[in-house]
């Protein structure tokens, strides 16, 4: 597999792993930056954070997670995770399910206007 990084106003991400069941991300978001508020029908998601400070929001209950938290994100529920720190936030992104495109991301609220 040809890895790669694909740059968002956010951070990046890297694709680690990208099968027919299950894919991994590695993904930096920016100091005070966020992901969009969303939900997706086909997957689930797992977060473990490797580095930084986060607040993870899983159906309007914020989560601070620090170097070894994690939070399980079932499919359906409305999720984001922002950077509450001053240094980059890493964390690996296992996705579960049977579809792994981008489509499948249902933006509801954007800081970045990518909302259709």
């Amino acid at each position: 597999m040809d890895r790669r990084e694909e740059h968002r106003p956010w951070g990046f991400y890297e694709v680690l792993s990208d099968r027919p069941d299950h894919k991994v991300k590695r993904v930096t978001v920016y100091p005070h930056q966020r992901l969009s508020l969303q939900k997706h029908r086909h997957r689930a998601e797992h977060w473990f954070v490797v580095a930084g400070r986060a607040v993870a929001t899983l159906d309007g209950a914020d989560r601070i997670l620090g170097p070894g938290g994690s939070v399980d994100i079932e499919a359906g529920f409305t999720h984001r995770i922002m950077n509450a720190g001053s240094d980059d936030l890493v964390f690996v992104e296992v996705q579960t399910g049977n579809s792994f495109e981008e489509d499948d991301i249902e933006r509801l609220e954007d800081d970045y206007g990518r909302i259709k």
